[in-house]
């Protein structure tokens, strides 16, 4: 992930990046399912999503810890 991204998901607010991660796992979700029905072989998105994910609820976590 690049760090301009980051930077983006800083300016947002914790509810909103719990969305934002709600929907990314929905994402996942299905490219799982493509993946195990072989309709596609994105593991490399997989794989993106995953790390975004958990730099989104790293984030998450600062602000809580913050308060």
């Amino acid at each position: 992930m690049k760090k301009d991204k980051v930077k983006e998901l800083r300016v947002k607010s914790a509810d909103e990046l719990k969305l934002l991660s709600e929907s990314i796992k929905e994402k996942l979700e299905h490219l799982k399912f493509d993946l195990k029905s072989g309709k596609t072989a994105a593991i490399k998105d997989i794989r993106s999503l995953k790390k975004e994910i958990a730099v989104i609820l790293t984030i998450v976590k600062e602000y809580e810890s913050k308060k």
